[in-house]
């Protein structure tokens, strides 16, 4: 391995580093708003193993709008830190003028209006385009997953992921590891990973009754490419079970299990490794925590939280990579690797304007054929909004609180809470809502809307545990998504408490008085993780509730007052 130190003065003698990252270059061309192909895939080929790195897909097949996140608060070491640097201060960091291009891309502000100038981004056919490009400049590149992608859409839903898997076998990956695809269900998972052309791993994939390496997902994979004997070792989700409903796969445990994977790279190094890469579903605190503790991986490709980093982030001798979601980005990674040794790496964070980046023809046809049958039902329009509908940011986006909108009314409930889940795409206003658009923040294999009655105590031990999940100082711990969103209730929450001391003031919106830990709530939800939940599928609710709108306008939601920034 090589030291920080010797690593950026090789990195910068081989002029790796000028910058590490083809950042520089392009943002001058995004802020003059002159953006083409060519621009966007120039790459000076660099030394002699190329690295592509899709992730966290959740089965767009089109080109969407997705806003970033307004909100990414980091705690403990990570306070302040990437990726939990937004809007200005992100566009500051990294050089990116107010109103260009990179400014739409990569933050959130004045998303609005610079959705309307530059358009959608991603696109399966549009990655294909630039997954191809890459490949005709250096044929070995190797194609890694990051998982998530079997997930997310209506033709995901009814086709049991069976359109992502097409599709993603014809942009052929060398390998992928797995989160959401899990909730289709342990026999569905078995049934397509059997038939997968490439390797499914997961080194913290165990057999649940003999707490042992299931034989079913491999730990990691060798490769042969440009004269380097590479590993790619594979990290699933660690919180399955915790996350996601269990019994939908009771043969298989996760966790994060650093002591095997430090045992999986001595072991790929033992057997002449000279380039170990981890493909992470860990999410990029997570990885940054393993990097300091598992000795030996030149590169994490991390996954999971959905961060869009314009450059790597070095801890200690790893490279973490992160590479967006939705489709809207594509990293490309060269490395310079000689005698066993990373000695330096060029990267591209690549974003997928959709009306910039010319469609692969054949990728196109074969999306329009998973969508074919179902387009009819997708396209049928239930609402307009007035209002920018988004999906990210800790405590709340525009889509959730219709959500929970929906459920108070439509289960006639004192309070709603919905999961604080990062995926599902944005719409801007003036946009048709169709059946496809509520699908997208909606689709699940456990969908049902509940109708329970809580106490106020109980409320509090919920909001308590998630927030704990999010907001512990050490990344080990933090085992959710975002909060979980509210509807009908507010509160104060100090991020910088001890568990089961940043939740306060609860308070019952439509009376203003405060929550009584001793009285009992009606409370709508849904993504309940308990098996046999009753109540009519999400997407329904919603539905419903947008049809006897007409027209969505939200106001600002003030309901949640945070400290301890």
């Amino acid at each position: 391995m090589i030291s920080r130190r010797d690593f950026l003065q090789v990195s910068m003698a081989a002029s790796a580093l000028v910058g590490a990252s083809g950042f520089g270059n392009w943002a001058k061309l995004a802020a003059q708003q002159s953006l083409t192909q060519d621009d966007l895939l120039q790459f000076d080929t660099f030394g002699n193993v190329s690295l592509i790195h899709v992730t966290d897909i959740h089965a767009q097949l089109k080109p969407i709008y997705f806003r970033e996140p307004e909100v990414n608060i980091g705690v403990g070491s990570n306070k302040g830190k990437v990726p939990h640097i937004t809007g200005a201060e992100f566009r500051k960091m990294y050089g990116i003028e107010d109103g260009s291009p990179l400014n739409y891309a990569l933050t959130y502000d004045d998303f609005s209006s610079l959705a309307q100038a530059y358009g959608k981004m991603g696109g399966m056919d549009r990655v294909a385009t630039v997954v191809n490009a890459i490949r005709a400049d250096r044929p070995d590149a190797i194609l890694l997953d990051g998982g998530d992608t079997w997930h997310g859409s209506y033709t995901c839903y009814h086709t049991e992921g069976q359109d992502m898997v097409n599709v993603m076998n014809a942009l052929k990956p060398d390998a992928m590891t797995f989160h959401w695809e899990f909730t289709l269900g342990q026999d569905r998972v078995r049934e397509l990973v059997e038939g997968l052309p490439f390797a499914a791993l997961g080194q913290n994939i165990f057999d649940a009754e003999w707490d042992e390496p299931s034989e079913e997902f491999a730990p990691y994979q060798f490769f042969e490419r440009g004269g380097t004997k590479i590993a790619v070792i594979g990290q699933a989700f660690p919180y399955m079970p915790i996350a996601n409903p269990g019994w939908m796969f009771p043969d298989f445990s996760f966790g994060i299990r650093d002591e095997r994977m430090q045992e999986m790279v001595n072991e790929v190094r033992g057997q002449g490794a000279e380039l170990v890469v981890l493909l992470s579903h860990n999410g990029f605190d997570v990885d940054k925590q393993m990097a300091t503790v598992v000795e030996g991986i030149d590169v994490i490709l991390s996954g999971h939280t959905h961060d869009a980093v314009p450059e790597p982030v070095l801890v200690g001798e790893t490279m973490i990579v992160a590479s967006g979601s939705n489709g809207k980005f594509v990293s490309r990674v060269d490395l310079d690797v000689r005698d066993g040794r990373m000695m330096g790496f060029r990267h591209k964070l690549i974003p997928i304007f959709s009306d910039v980046i010319e469609p692969d023809a054949e990728m196109t046809a074969l999306i329009d054929e998973q969508r074919a049958p179902y387009e009819a039902e997708m396209g049928e329009v239930i609402g307009q909004t007035d209002s920018l509908l988004y999906r990210r940011g800790n405590f709340n986006g525009t889509w959730d609180d219709l959500i929970c909108d929906a459920l108070l009314s439509e289960r006639e409930a004192d309070i709603a809470l919905s999961p604080g889940v990062r995926w599902g795409p944005s719409l801007i206003p003036g946009d048709d809502i169709t059946r496809e658009d509520i699908w997208n923040v909606t689709s699940m294999s456990y969908p049902n809307a509940y109708r329970n009655e809580m106490t106020g105590e109980f409320l509090k031990v919920v909001l308590e545990d998630v927030a704990d999940n999010i907001f512990n100082p050490n990344p080990y711990y933090q085992q959710g998504g975002d909060m979980v969103r509210t509807g009908g209730m507010g509160y104060r929450i100090d991020v910088s408490k001890p568990q089961g001391e940043r939740i306060s003031e609860m308070t019952l919106l439509k009376t203003g008085e405060a929550i009584d830990p001793a009285k009992t709530y009606v409370v709508a939800g849904w993504a309940s993780v308990n098996e046999g939940t009753e109540g009519p599928p999400i997407w329904d609710v919603v539905e419903s509730h947008v049809r006897k709108l007409g027209t969505v306008s939200l106001s600002e939601n003030t309901s949640v007052t945070v400290t301890g920034i």
